[in-house]
């Protein structure tokens, strides 16, 4: 799926992508880090997560749930997978994007397009279903998707950004009553040299 949107050749789990986009005029650089498999540990809904995904957690500014509409058991990790994200992002509004992948295999569907809309309502991101095999067209416009609303979450963030997450830098007090005063000041001047 990512070698389609990207046209690199193969590579091995783990790996970062890049791709630029033109949204609205801006070109945005697109960094997609392809985590390992996530599984669910002995059937129960904990998941089994490596240190690689927790540091791309860390890192991300949004994310792609990929599932395959023929594996019922990679549709069920996308709601444990969330819990744990949320864990780690507690209260950031971080854009996600539900990907049913392998659109092209109807007969073998396991996942249906019903149960995909109503897990990303309930997360609350968008769905797509695309066939990275037959369409490749489906997987640009749906990362596309995905950087316009980041660009939107991250262009109405006040102050610093940390990555992977959109956090108004703290005022200190100090720094405003600085600010304040030198206003004061400014205006105070520009007042005695008009009466003059």
């Amino acid at each position: 799926l990512l070698q389609s949107l990207t046209n690199d050749v193969p590579s091995p789990p783990g790996a970062l992508y890049s791709r630029k986009f033109t949204i609205d005029g801006e070109q945005i650089s697109l960094q997609v880090q392809d985590t390992p498999f996530v599984s669910l540990e002995d059937d129960t809904d904990t998941i089994c997560c490596q240190e690689q995904i927790n540091r791309s957690i860390y890192w991300a500014d949004g994310f792609v749930f990929v599932y395959s509409i023929t594996d019922y058991e990679s549709f069920r990790v996308l709601r444990p997978l969330h819990q744990h994200i949320r864990r780690i992002h507690p209260n950031a509004n971080i854009p996600l994007l539900l990907m049913a992948n392998k659109g092209d295999l109807l007969r073998a569907r396991q996942v249906s397009s019903k149960e995909g809309l109503q897990l990303a309502g309930e997360l609350g991101g968008t769905y797509c279903e695309v066939s990275a095999r037959e369409n490749c067209e489906g997987v640009h416009e749906a990362f596309q998707q995905l950087c316009q609303e980041l660009s939107r979450s991250s262009g109405s963030c006040n102050g610093e950004k940390r990555r992977g997450l959109h956090l108004v830098r703290p005022k200190s007090p100090n720094m405003q009553d600085l600010k304040r005063r030198l206003k004061q000041a400014l205006t105070s001047k520009g007042k005695s040299a008009t009466a003059l």
